[in-house]
């Protein structure tokens, strides 16, 4: 038989822990409501923990997101990845975790004298924006492909180096043309500038890399500059599953459009794969054949994408 005294104890505790962790209800106000002392509700939820009444189970979300990001790694041959977390399933959430994540990863290994290629598009002005500025000298940064578009369509592309460049304290090199030009032979004249062609040559000797993919789709960023005729547009959206610094690849992460390839101006795919970190910067259901065309091509060895992203990866 239980003695009464000890019943009415187990009785309220369980009231108690109810109010303290189903309701939320402070220590304070379940003490005014009950008319009781709050050291006496503290000793109640102890109580009720001690018998078992409430179970308290800890999710380690960091340690359950460095799994993740190891399984990435092993399965795409990385060098490194990052997976950040995101409290929904959609592009803003995902696209401000992940950039926060981007930033705080730049800010951990860019040292004194590396030289560091930049990308533009949406993303990376989401990054730029979350860097701070950084205690490091002799860095350079070199816009990777063209930044210039007479479209009413806003890239970003010179405010992103510029807040890249103010964070490690240099100044930015900028490549002032449009990143794909009418034809080849234009692209090839364009290049022998000598301004024109170091700043390219200082994009492929940059160390370090930092970019994003784009889609193929109507209202993707590339498709919207004005740079492709609806003919190039329907064939890139038939063979290609997105695109790394305007280079458009297939599924294999294989350069899927010669001639627009060679109309582009800016670093080559294969000079992105010879980087001592070349960083995709990506997530969302909408980039997901991107980035997996991307990591199966080679063309990345870190990645920085949020949970979601990289659970749909590793099925």
């Amino acid at each position: 038989m239980i003695n009464p005294v000890d019943y009415e104890k187990q009785k309220l505790s369980v009231k108690v822990a109810k109010l303290y962790y189903e309701s939320d209800y402070s220590q304070q106000q379940i003490a005014s409501q009950l008319g009781i002392s709050r050291p006496t509700i503290s000793r109640l939820l102890q109580y009720a923990k001690e018998s078992g009444y409430v179970e308290i189970n800890i999710i380690d979300l960091f340690t359950s997101l460095d799994n993740i990001a190891k399984e990435l790694k092993k399965k795409y041959g990385l060098l490194d990845a990052r997976v950040a977390f995101s409290p929904k399933d959609g592009y803003v959430s995902n696209i401000e975790c992940i950039s926060k994540k981007a930033a705080e990863y730049l800010e951990e290994i860019i040292k004194n004298g590396d030289i560091l290629g930049v990308s533009w598009g949406t993303t990376m002005y989401k990054v730029a924006k979350e860097l701070t500025l950084q205690n490091v000298k002799d860095v350079e940064v070199v816009q990777l492909k063209g930044g210039i578009s007479h479209s009413e369509v806003n890239t970003y592309a010179s405010e992103t180096i510029g807040l890249f460049a103010k964070a490690f304290q240099t100044l930015p090199r900028y490549l002032p043309l449009p990143v794909i030009l009418d034809n080849y032979i234009l692209r090839q004249m364009v290049e022998k500038d000598r301004n024109i062609k170091d700043t390219i040559e200082m994009g492929i000797n940059a160390n370090v890399a930092i970019f994003t993919v784009g889609t193929v789709r109507d209202d993707a960023l590339l498709f919207r500059l004005g740079y492709l005729s609806e003919a190039e547009k329907q064939n890139l959206k038939q063979n290609s599953v997105g695109d790394i610094c305007s280079r458009f690849f297939n599924e294999n992460g294989e350069i899927c459009n010669d001639e627009i390839n060679n109309r582009t101006i800016g670093i080559s795919i294969d000079a992105l794969k010879q980087k001592e970190k070349s960083i995709l910067v990506a997530g969302g259901k909408l980039k997901l054949k991107a980035i997996q065309g991307a990591l199966k091509g080679k063309n990345a060895n870190v990645l920085i994408t949020d949970q979601y992203t990289a659970k749909r990866l590793l099925k």
